[in-house]
């Protein structure tokens, strides 16, 4: 399974008013229902493809620790790259998807509304989190939902 994965929005909840607590790695603590959520959504075929405007900022390593600092153990980490034509996020996920062949169950997981306008066939794989409280359970009902889709057509 891939898992396209936002941070700011989705895994540390966007509050202007606060300033989020940052771990000793110098990165933001992710919300526990947020960790709790992705830990259940994660298996050991999955793998996350940052999509964050924080992934060129560290290496695959350096996220896997941010990851397990955070109690959350991935074993694969990829990400979009670096966006250096200033892409929108909607932009680089439908640009990724044209460059690559998938046959393997995707999620897409972010808080910008302008993934509303994905074409059809990635919109149907995404879930857009509230920015202020991020992923929760809730939303991994609807990941459940998706998968059993991929689970029946694949």
């Amino acid at each position: 399974m891939l898992i396209f994965l936002d941070i700011d929005g989705v895994m540390v909840p966007a509050k202007s008013w606060q300033r989020p607590e940052l771990l000793n790695d110098g990165f933001p603590a992710f919300s526990k229902k947020a960790s709790h959520a992705l830990k259940r959504l994660i298996s050991d075929d999955t793998t996350v493809m940052l999509t964050t405007s924080h992934k060129s900022n560290y290496t695959v390593d350096e996220w896997r620790n941010i990851f397990s600092n955070r109690g959350i153990d991935v074993k694969e980490i990829e990400s979009l790259g670096n966006n250096e034509r200033n892409l929108s996020r909607k932009d680089e996920i439908v640009e990724w998807f044209a460059s690559h062949d998938i046959s393997e169950d995707f999620i897409i997981i972010d808080d910008d509304k302008s993934l509303n306008s994905l074409p059809p066939f990635l919109r149907k794989n995404s879930i857009i989190t509230s920015p202020t409280i991020g992923l929760t359970d809730n939303d991994l009902k609807d990941a459940s939902a998706i998968l059993n889709k991929w689970y029946h057509f694949a």
